[in-house]
């Protein structure tokens, strides 16, 4: 009986290493939820290249990418999903856009790493891949607290992303002063800015003095006359940075409208949200240093330079993101023993990356940024 039992341990022992061992032999296969045709085509191709590159860096032939078209609609999305999930895949890059997740938590045991930065009321099995508000105020967090910045207040446009800052801004405990949201309509925004910078009242400061001085029996009234002639408002704003929550051509008329009230980045710190190192930025002289978190540069243009050498043509911004999710997937299962499960971001790691430090915890990621100021017709690293 003995002997009996022996034998079934040793054969159940020699099953469970083959099983093992064949588990090992398997592909970890990801599946890539990516719009291939239709009005956002160039920024699915040019992410599958990306990928592309990401699996010849790695160079392991376990690993599969296998891509599927998602039209950039969530219903096409999710049957493209199913139709990976029921052939094996597990985890998933993509969707690229935050639209396109509202039916994935169909699949409850599915894992899909969106590139979208938006964290707020995804489904369970979303994990917001981007660089999300977080990850940014708290690299910003570390510039106040190195620079002794006290006194911040926020402009934030009203769009859809407003709730993601405030929530961002409550999660990270920056420090500020005051919370605006403004109207991007060019003409209601230079009211907006006038009134919160007291612009009109900083002007009457400085007609209000120049009377008083000539009304005065100062004997050097004509040389300080002369001096405040030369300024457009007399007193300090409340305030020693602005954090403008906002890109592109609006980012620019905040900053003109700044300027325009005699706010100057001179005296206070002009500090705005990832730009991914925008090069119309660097004209902007008057609006000069202006500051912004994002991701390591060197490592942005190394990527950009072999892309194009591969491919002959410059990748999207979102390409360079599905570059490091390919090496973070291969990265996590590997520690994982090469199971696909819902631990494998649960559990707090960390995963350096071309983009920067990946950090992994309670199934979301947060990313450890740098520093950049524009400046000198240069994007300059801070730190």
């Amino acid at each position: 009986m003995k002997i009996f039992t022996k034998i079934i341990i040793i054969v159940s022992l020699l099953l469970t290493l083959n099983n093992e061992k064949i588990s090992a032999n398997e592909k970890i296969k990801i599946g890539l939820l990516v719009p291939l045709t239709g009005e956002n085509s160039k920024i699915g191709k040019s992410i599958i290249k990306s990928t592309r590159l990401s699996i010849n860096k790695i160079d392991n032939s376990l690993i599969e990418i296998i891509p599927k078209d998602t039209e950039s609609n969530p219903e096409i999305t999710l049957k493209a999903a199913k139709e990976l999930h029921e052939a094996g895949v597990k985890i998933f890059i993509g969707p690229v856009f935050n639209k396109n997740l509202i039916y994935l938590d169909e699949l409850e045991n599915a894992i899909f790493l969106s590139l979208t930065n938006k964290i707020i009321n995804n489904p369970k099995n979303i994990i917001s891949a981007g660089i999300n508000a977080n990850s940014q105020l708290n690299t910003i967090k570390k510039f106040q607290e190195i620079n002794k910045i006290k006194n911040t207040i926020f402009l934030i446009p009203k769009e859809n992303y407003q709730e993601e800052i405030n929530k961002a801004i409550k999660q990270t405990k920056i420090k500020k002063q005051k919370i605006y949201y403004y109207e991007s309509e060019p003409s209601k925004l230079t009211k907006q800015i006038e009134k919160i910078t007291k612009y009109k009242q900083r002007k009457r400061n400085l007609s209000d003095e120049i009377k008083r001085l000539e009304e005065s029996e100062d004997s050097n009234k004509d040389i300080k006359i002369e001096k405040l002639k030369k300024l457009d408002t007399l007193g300090k704003v409340k305030f020693d940075s602005v954090i403008i929550a906002d890109f592109d051509e609006s980012l620019k008329s905040v900053t003109t409208s700044l300027l325009y009230t005699d706010v100057s980045p001179n005296n206070i710190h002009f500090i705005t949200l990832n730009q991914w190192f925008d090069e119309s930025l660097l004209k902007e002289k008057s609006s000069q240093p202006l500051y912004f978190p994002s991701i390591n540069k060197e490592n942005y243009d190394e990527f950009i330079n072999e892309y194009y050498k591969n491919f002959n043509e410059y990748p999207n911004q979102l390409s360079f993101l599905s570059y490091d999710l390919v090496g973070l997937v291969y990265y996590l299962v590997l520690q994982n023993n090469l199971i696909i499960d819902q631990k494998i971001f649960l559990r707090k790691n960390k995963f350096r990356g071309k983009i920067g430090i990946f950090e992994i915890k309670n199934n979301k990621i947060n990313h450890v940024l740098n520093f950049y100021k524009v400046q000198d017709n240069k994007f300059k690293k801070i730190f």
